[in-house]
C-alpha cells in the first residue's frame, strides 16, 4: 500500500466504539431512503464500505465496472423519481463512473456519484499514487459536486447533493470522500427535508394560452421527458380527451399517451427527418409540455424560429432562437396541465385527423413481419409487444435498434420505456436493466433490446444479474458491426469503413456467466423463444440475427406516406 502523510484527522483506533464521518455518512443516505448503492469498493472507501455494510436500510451492490454501477444509477434514479447512487474509489475508478454520470446530467436522471480520495494532506504532491482532481474532472459532467473538507460537512453535503440531484430539472451530483475524512470521528445527525417549492403559474399567462389554443387552427402538442418526471401523463391525457389535441411524443416522452389511443400521432426525434415541411412544419401552434431542448433540439423541427410556442414546463426554458415561446407556464405540469383543461372546457379546438398517420406507421411497421431470414427489426418488435404487458419495462441501448424502439415501439405506459438519448452511451443497455429489474422487482417484466457492440461493451455485468438472481431479458440484435454507423456512412459515401467486427458464441458467453441463452435460428423462433425466457427465474439472453437493410425505412416521414392528413 502507498505510503501517505499522516492527516490532521487521526483516524478512529480499530475497536472502538465512536461513531466515524462513514457511519454519519451512512446515517445521512438511509435518510434520503437509499435503498442501493452500485459500485465498486477500493483502498480509499474501506470506511465507507464498513458503514454500508452495517445498515439495515442500504444494499450494497458490487459491479463488475464502475461504467456499469453509474449506468444503474443512473437508471433506478429514472424509474424511482429518487437519486440512484454509485460508489468508486479515486482515480481510474472515478473516472469509470464520468460516462453513466454524463448520461444522467444530459438525460435528466437524479444521480448521485461518490468517489474516495487520497487524504488531504497528500493532495498537494505530483507522486501521490492514482491522484487526479476529480472535483475538476467531474464538474463538467454535474449539477453540482463539492470535496469533503471536514467532518461537519457530512450532513449539508449530502442533504445539498441529492436535493440538488432531484431538483428539476434533475441530474448528476457528485462528493468526493477523502479517506482521512471518513475515517476521522464524527458526530451529528441528518438534516431534515424542508418542503417542496411551489411554483404556480402567472394566471394572465394561462389566460392567454388558453385564447392561442382555442383560436389555433392546426395545433398540436410536442411531449416530453418532463411528463415522465413530474408524472403527469394521467393530466395530459384528460387535458387531450378535453380539447382533442393531438400529440407527439418525444424518445423519451414515449408512453405519455398510449399509442392506441387516438390522440397519439407518433414519436419524434430523428434529425434526418424532414420535419419542417411535415406537420410540425404546417401547425401554427407547437404546445410544448415538459419538453426538454436536449431531446431533439429545435433547430430539427423549427429552423427558422418562426413556429408559435406556447412552453409548459417546470423551469423558464434555455434561450434558443428556434424557441422563442409566446407564453411560459412555469410550475408543476399537473396543475397547470388541469387549469387549462378547465380554461378550454366548453370551448371547441381544432383538431388533427390521425387515421393516415396510424396506417402511415401501421405500413412501415408491418412490412417486416414476414419470415425472412435475418430478421427484421419490425418482425422483433411485433412479437414482443405481444408477449408484454403495459406496464412492463422495455430498455434499450445505443445503436440502430435504439432508433427502431424509439420510433415504432408502441409504448402504452410512461417510464416503460428507458433510452440513453442525451449523451447517447453505448453500454447502458444491460446495467439499466439490472437496475430496472431491482426498481421493479415483482412489478412485471423487464426487457432489453440491445446491439452486438452496446451487448460487448458492459457483458461483465451479466454475473452481477446472475449473482442477485434478476429475471429479465436480453434480446441482442447481431450484425457483427456498428449498424447506425454504417447506416450514415452508406448514405454520405456509398460505402462502410471500419465498421465490422467478429462475434463470440453470444450463447456460450452467456452460459460462461450461469446465464440461459438462446438463438433464433428463422424469424418463427422469436416469440416461442422470447416466451421461454420470460417464464424464466434468471437472466436470459437471446442472440437474434438482425436485417438491418430495413433501416432506410426509419427515414421516412409519416406524413410523406399519409399526405391526405396535410390537405
Amino acid at each position: 500500500m502507498t505510503h501517505r502523510p499522516d492527516s490532521v484527522f487521526p483516524p478512529t483506533p480499530a475497536g472502538a466504539s465512536q461513531p466515524t464521518a462513514a457511519d454519519l455518512f451512512v446515517d445521512c443516505l438511509e435518510s434520503e431512503g437509499v435503498e442501493f448503492v452500485f459500485g465498486i469498493p477500493g483502498e480509499e472507501t474501506l470506511d465507507l464500505s464498513e458503514a454500508l455494510d452495517r445498515s439495515q436500510l442500504i444494499t450494497f451492490v458490487p459491479t463488475r465496472h464502475e461504467q456499469g454501477a453509474a449506468f444503474m444509477a443512473d437508471a433506478y434514479g429514472r424509474l424511482t423519481g429518487r437519486p440512484g447512487v454509485c460508489l468508486a474509489t479515486l482515480g481510474p475508478g472515478a473516472s469509470n463512473l464520468a460516462t453513466g454520470v454524463g448520461d444522467a446530467t444530459l438525460d435528466h436522471a437524479p444521480l448521485v456519484a461518490l468517489t474516495g480520495q487520497t487524504g488531504l494532506a497528500g493532495m498537494h504532491k505530483d507522486t501521490t499514487h492514482q491522484f487526479i482532481d476529480t472535483v475538476d474532472m467531474l464538474a463538467p459532467m454535474t449539477k453540482w459536486n463539492t470535496r469533503l473538507h471536514h467532518p461537519r460537512m457530512v450532513p449539508e453535503a449530502v442533504r445539498k447533493a441529492f436535493s440538488i440531484a432531484a431538483a428539476e430539472k434533475p441530474g448528476a451530483t457528485h462528493l468526493e470522500l477523502p479517506e482521512d475524512i471518513m475515517g476521522a470521528a464524527a458526530t451529528g445527525a441528518p438534516l431534515p427535508h424542508g418542503p417542496e417549492p411551489m411554483v404556480e403559474a402567472d394566471p394572465v399567462s394561462l389566460l392567454r394560452a388558453a385564447e392561442i389554443i382555442a383560436g389555433a387552427k392546426r395545433p398540436v402538442v410536442l411531449a416530453g421527458n418532463g411528463v415522465v418526471r413530474q408524472e403527469a401523463a394521467p393530466a395530459l391525457r384528460a387535458f387531450c380527451e378535453q380539447t382533442g389535441l393531438h400529440v407527439i411524443t418525444t424518445f423519451m416522452g414515449k408512453g405519455v399517451l398510449d399509442a392506441s389511443d387516438p390522440h397519439f400521432l407518433f414519436t419524434a426525434g430523428l434529425r434526418r427527418q424532414d420535419y419542417p415541411q411535415g406537420l410540425l412544419g404546417r401547425a401554427d401552434l407547437v404546445v410544448a409540455i415538459g419538453y426538454d431542448m436536449i431531446e431533439w433540439p429545435p433547430s430539427a423541427w423549427n429552423p427558422e424560429g418562426r413556429q408559435r410556442i406556447i412552453c409548459i414546463d417546470t423551469v423558464p426554458p434555455e434561450i434558443d432562437a428556434q424557441f422563442i415561446p409566446e407564453v411560459e407556464l412555469i410550475g408543476d405540469l399537473s396543475r397547470i396541465l388541469f387549469q387549462l383543461t378547465g380554461l378550454l372546457e366548453g370551448k371547441e379546438v381544432a383538431s388533427i385527423e390521425t387515421r393516415p398517420y396510424r396506417r402511415a406507421f401501421r405500413r412501415v411497421l408491418d412490412a417486416g413481419t414476414d419470415e425472412d431470414f435475418p430478421i427484421k427489426p419490425q418482425r422483433v418488435l411485433h412479437d414482443l409487444r405481444e408477449l408484454m404487458a403495459a406496464e412492463d419495462v422495455l430498455v434499450s441501448d445505443v445503436g440502430a435498434h435504439k432508433l427502431w424502439v424509439a420510433r415504432f415501439w408502441e409504448a402504452r405506459e410512461p417510464n416503460t420505456v428507458l433510452i440513453s438519448n442525451g449523451f447517447a452511451a453505448m453500454g447502458f443497455g444491460l446495467p439499466a436493466t439490472i437496475a430496472a429489474a431491482l426498481a421493479r422487482r415483482g412489478r412485471g417484466k423487464v426487457v432489453c433490446i440491445s446491439g452486438d457492440g452496446g451487448f460487448l461493451m458492459n457483458v461483465q455485468e451479466l454475473e452481477t444479474a446472475r449473482r442477485l438472481g434478476l429475471p429479465f431479458v436480453i434480446l441482442v440484435w447481431s450484425d457483427g458491426g456498428y449498424g447506425l454507423i454504417e447506416m450514415h456512412q452508406r448514405r454520405k459515401f456509398g460505402r462502410i469503413a471500419g465498421t465490422r467486427f467478429d462475434n463470440p458464441d453470444l450463447v456460450a458467453l452467456a452460459r460462461s456467466f450461469g446465464v440461459e441463452g438462446f438463438r433464433a435460428e428463422k424469424a418463427g423462433d422469436v416469440k416461442p423463444l422470447l416466451a421461454r425466457a420470460l417464464r424464466h427465474p434468471g437472466p436470459v439472453v437471446i442472440d437474434v440475427p438482425i436485417d438491418y437493410g430495413e433501416n432506410d425505412k426509419l427515414a421516412v416521414d409519416l406524413w410523406q406516406l399519409a399526405p391526405e392528413a396535410l390537405s
